[in-house]
């Protein structure tokens, strides 16, 4: 697959998931993270075969994008993420997240970095999300915290 296909479904798959459910982020002072989530079925079908992820009514998928401020900039940065996901009854499920790194063809551009993840989901089933980042070369993690409802398919 070429580079400009692949930053190309990597800025789909970001603008689907910002336009499908509110794109929220979070300012960690010398950090900013974004994050949603939301029903696979959501994505193009190109999108999710680009970046191996199962469309599906009864799936999910997280999207964590650490970035790192540089004055008036921002640039993405690697980060070791780790999230789980309670829902309402209590049931807790830990969410496997992978790297997607799309470099660009500038020596100093780090291009797209990000992590997904995908689980289960039942209709109208709501998750508290527990997202804990480390950037590289920091020692203290960054925890994000948030709280979305889901809708399936019937």
């Amino acid at each position: 697959m070429n580079m400009s296909f692949k930053t190309l479904t990597a800025c789909l798959l970001l603008l689907f998931s910002g336009v499908l459910t509110a794109q929220q982020s979070q300012d960690f002072g010398d950090y900013v993270v974004h994050y949603n989530a939301l029903n696979t079925q959501l994505l193009p079908p190109q999108v999710a075969k680009a970046n191996n992820i199962l469309r599906s009514g009864s799936r999910a998928l997280l999207n964590i994008t650490v970035l790192k401020k540089t004055g008036e900039t921002t640039r993405p940065v690697h980060a070791t993420v780790t999230a789980a996901a309670t829902n309402l009854t209590g049931q807790r499920r830990q969410i496997q997240l992978r790297e997607v790194s799309e470099p660009t063809h500038a020596d100093n551009d780090p291009g797209a970095i990000y992590y997904l993840g995908e689980f289960r989901i039942n209709n109208e089933e709501t998750f508290s999300f527990q997202v804990k980042i480390i950037p590289d070369g920091e020692t203290k993690a960054l925890n994000l915290n948030f709280r979305q409802q889901f809708f399936t398919e019937r």
